[in-house]
C-alpha cells in the first residue's frame, strides 16, 4: 500500500531545475538526484582524506625547537606561518558557514561545504596542537593577524570581501548581489586558499625536505592535500555559476577581478619578504615573487582569465607534491592504523 501523500510525486526534484544559486523552485533538502556530480566527488574525496592532528607525533619537533639547531631566521619563518594560518583557516571557515552556505542553493554543493567547514576546523585544531606541543605563546601566535602588518594586510583584504555578504539583507537575486557573491568565491577560493596559502606551504615543506620540523611538515602536507580539493571545488563552483549566469561575467567584472588578484599578489610577495628578510634553506624572497606570480597565473587560467606574469616556477617539487598519486604514502614518520589518513588523493 502506497503511503505517498496526494500530489507528493509532483514535489519531487527535477534535476534539470537544480541551480547553484538563486534556485527557489527546488527543495534544497532533496539531495538526489545529483546534478553536479563533481560536487559529490569532492565530498567523497574529502571524506577519504580524513585525518586528525593528534595522530601526528611531535616529539622530534619539540626536541629540535628546544635545541640551538634552528637559526633565528628559521624560527621566524615557522612562527610567521603559524601566525598567518591560525587565523586564516578561521576566516575561511566563517565565510563558508556565514556567507557561502547561505547563498548556495544546491544540496550536493552544500554537502561539500559542510565537509569543508569541518576540515577548516581541523586545520585550526592543527595549529593549536602545534602551538601547545612546542609550548609557544598562544597569544602571540593567534594574535599575529592584529600585530604583524604583512599578515594583517592579507586578512584585512579578505575580510573586506566578506563584509557586504554578511549583511542580513544581502541577496544574490540582484545582478549586483550575484556579482558580489561571485567576487567572494574568487576572493576566498582563488586568492585566500589558492594564492595566500601557497608561500607558507612552500616554506614549511622546505623544512620537511631537509628533515626538519617533520611533525609540522606532515600536518602541512595533510592541509595542502585538503586545500587542493578545496581549490578544485571552488573553481568548479565559480565556473558552474559563470556557466549558468553568463551575464555576470562582464568585461568590467573580469577586469576588476584581475586587478584584485594582482593586488593579492603584491600582498603575498610582501608577506614572503617579511618571512624571509634573509635567505634560509635555499629559499630567498625573490624566489617567492616568481612563485606567487606563477601560482596566480595558474589560478587566473582556471577561471578563464588572462595570465598576467608568465613567471617560471622556482619550486617544481611543489607541483610534484601536489600531484602525488593516491597510492603514494609519504608519511614515513610513523606507521598508522588510520586507513583513510594514509590514502592520499590529490585529484
Amino acid at each position: 500500500m502506497s503511503t505517498t501523500t496526494e500530489h507528493g510525486a509532483d514535489k519531487r526534484v527535477n534535476v534539470a531545475n537544480k541551480r547553484l544559486i538563486n534556485c527557489h523552485a527546488v527543495d534544497v533538502n532533496q539531495l538526489m538526484p545529483l546534478k553536479y556530480k563533481w560536487a559529490w566527488e569532492h565530498y567523497l574525496n574529502g571524506c577519504a582524506n580524513h585525518w586528525m592532528p593528534n595522530e601526528v607525533p611531535m616529539g622530534k619537533d619539540i626536541e629540535l625547537w628546544k635545541s640551538n639547531a634552528l637559526s633565528e631566521d628559521e624560527r621566524r619563518v615557522i612562527m610567521r606561518n603559524l601566525g598567518f594560518f591560525a587565523t586564516a583557516e578561521s576566516l575561511v571557515g566563517n565565510n563558508i558557514v556565514l556567507a557561502i552556505f547561505r547563498h548556495v542553493t544546491n544540496p550536493e554543493a552544500r554537502q561539500y561545504l559542510l565537509r569543508q567547514s569541518f576540515e577548516e576546523a581541523i586545520h585550526t585544531h592543527a595549529f593549536l596542537y602545534i602551538v601547545e606541543s612546542l609550548t609557544l605563546d598562544q597569544g602571540e601566535v593567534f594574535n599575529m593577524y592584529n600585530e604583524v602588518n604583512s599578515i594583517n594586510n592579507k586578512d584585512k583584504f579578505e575580510m573586506q570581501i566578506t563584509e557586504e555578504i554578511l549583511r542580513p539583507d544581502f541577496t544574490t537575486s540582484t545582478f549586483e548581489g550575484a556579482q558580489k557573491f561571485l567576487e567572494n568565491l574568487i576572493g576566498y577560493y582563488i586568492i585566500m586558499e589558492g594564492i595566500f596559502f601557497y608561500s607558507g606551504f612552500a616554506m614549511i615543506l622546505s623544512f620537511l625536505r631537509q628533515n626538519k620540523m617533520v611533525g609540522i611538515g606532515e600536518q602541512f602536507q595533510y592541509i595542502l592535500r585538503d586545500e587542493t580539493v578545496h581549490l578544485n571545488f571552488g573553481i568548479d563552483l565559480i565556473n558552474g555559476i559563470k556557466e549558468e549566469n553568463p551575464h555576470l561575467w562582464t568585461e568590467s567584472f573580469q577586469e576588476a577581478i584581475t586587478q584584485k588578484i594582482r593586488e593579492a599578489v603584491v600582498l603575498e610577495i610582501q608577506y614572503a619578504e617579511d618571512c624571509l628578510p634573509r635567505g634560509i634553506l635555499g629559499l630567498t624572497a625573490p624566489m617567492f615573487r616568481d612563485y606567487v606570480q606563477y601560482i596566480a597565473d595558474r589560478r587566473l587560467e582556471r577561471i578563464g582569465l588572462k595570465v598576467q606574469y608568465r613567471s617560471k616556477n622556482p619550486f617544481p617539487w611543489m607541483s610534484e607534491t601536489i600531484d602525488l598519486g593516491k597510492e603514494k604514502n609519504f608519511f614515513e614518520t610513523r606507521v598508522t592504523e588510520y586507513q583513510s589518513a594514509s590514502n592520499l588523493s590529490w585529484n
